[in-house]
């Protein structure tokens, strides 16, 4: 089982929401039965919508319209399936998946699984790092090296926040959730797209050029995030302590609706950049090379309401995906090597990236972009080492994996290696 000592090992016990919808409202069993099982799924889903999926969807928007707004349908049900996999194998094992690999492979295998996944955790942190900075200083004006010294306070006092226990972490983010579903709503307003182009190429793949591969392979390390796969088999221990087989299978069922609810706002927010952006960029010829020009462009286009709302969106997201930065970074390292450090010490290492960054003046959209292209590189290690756990009867009994099961994960991880294969080509061959 897991160790005592962890942050993330804290129980439900702070569970007012709950109790005190449980109590109050009186709702029908199966609803409040489903309320106790709400949230693993959410702190996960911020991943989905951190700043990096700013920059690369505000870039695809602008420059390729409505085109790539299909690679965030199928990379979201890719999402889908992979958290739903991943709290699977929380739930059978009672333990997350970087603890299962320490089990099931070399400690050679593992320290390369761990280098790999702790790069992609200072990946995301920068890009969140980057997103909170960003957030001050265009929502309030600060300048961005006193915006930075703000961020990191603020970072820290999220992870802090951890030790009330994993439910308060939950309903903070899911009030981060909020504002910036309620910020994209009023963009999407604002911006009145061509919907039936917007239905047109969110069912239609199409790909115009080298360049739109990398913002695609960006908008699918965005979308797509390793760091949660491994966090969301630890998020699920909260409610599986002591069940019996019967309880760990409804458990599985109501985490299932968990991530479908969550993964589906996730997808409503990136699909909304894209479209905002296409319909308020590209269709007057502005093609968008960073975050800075886009809430800029967005008041005069669209008015102070419209800017606003994007620099609010911006600060909840860098702010939330700060936290579960943290917590997947626990989780990575505790798991797989055993290894570690204090917990403010590896917060400021995973944001020094971040800091290095905004201080020698690198644009930011871009080393958002990059960062995501870089996690899109991370994924198959996370998704194969997973796959080939979760098809193991000894270690999943009951729940291990179908052929079906079998066919599709291999099929997502075929998929997510050829298009970083042929990014690669493309960039070796300078046509990107």
């Amino acid at each position: 089982m897991l160790e005592k000592e962890s942050i993330l090992s804290n129980t439900c016990s702070l569970n007012p929401v709950s109790i005190g919808i449980n109590h109050t409202l009186k709702l029908p069993f199966r609803l409040k039965d489903q309320l106790k099982f709400l949230g693993p799924a959410f702190i996960v889903s911020v991943a989905y919508f951190d700043p990096g999926n700013f920059a690369t969807n505000i870039s695809g928007g602008s420059m390729f319209n409505y085109s790539l707004l299909w690679v965030i349908l199928w990379s979201n049900l890719m999402a889908i399936f992979l958290q739903i996999m991943s709290a699977k194998l929380g739930i059978a094992t009672g333990k997350n998946l970087a603890e299962m690999c320490r089990g099931v492979f070399s400690v050679r295998t593992n320290w390369v699984f761990y280098i790999i996944a702790t790069l992609a955790a200072m990946a995301t942190t920068m890009a969140e790092f980057i997103g909170g900075v960003l957030g001050f200083y265009l929502l309030f004006g600060i300048p961005m090296s006193h915006s930075l010294i703000l961020t990191v306070c603020v970072t820290f006092i999220i992870t802090y926040l951890q030790k009330y226990g994993q439910r308060v972490v939950e309903i903070v983010i899911t009030l981060f959730v909020a504002v910036v579903c309620a910020s994209y709503l009023l963009e999407l307003f604002l911006a009145k797209p061509d919907w039936p182009q917007v239905a047109l190429h969110t069912l239609i793949p199409s790909i115009p050029n080298g360049q739109a591969v990398l913002i695609a392979a960006g908008m699918l390390g965005a979308t797509v995030m390793p760091h949660v796969i491994y966090l969301h088999s630890q998020l699920v221990q909260c409610r599986n302590g002591g069940l019996t087989l019967e309880e760990k299978k409804k458990h599985f069922r109501m985490e299932k609706i968990d991530v479908f609810v969550a993964m589906n706002i996730a997808f409503i927010v990136n699909a909304a950049m894209v479209i905002v952006s296409a319909s308020v960029f590209f269709s007057r010829g502005i093609e968008v090379d960073s975050i800075e020009a886009a809430h800029r462009s967005l008041e005069p286009l669209l008015g102070a309401l419209s800017s606003g709302a994007f620099g609010a969106a911006l600060l909840a997201s860098g702010f939330s995906s700060a936290s579960v930065g943290a917590m997947a970074g626990e989780t990575i390292m505790d798991g797989f090597v055993h290894f570690k450090l204090p917990l403010m010490l590896r917060r400021f290492l995973t944001m020094l990236p971040g800091i290095i960054v905004i201080l020698i003046g690198v644009n930011p959209m871009k080393a958002l972009i990059m960062s995501q292209v870089c996690l899109s590189f991370v994924l198959p290690a996370a998704i194969l080492s997973m796959l080939v756990i979760t098809s193991r009867k000894d270690l999943m009994g009951d729940f291990v994996n179908g052929p079906f099961t079998k066919f599709l994960g291999g099929v997502i991880a075929i998929m997510i290696i050829c298009l970083n294969t042929v990014l690669l080509f493309l960039t070796f061959t300078g046509n990107v």
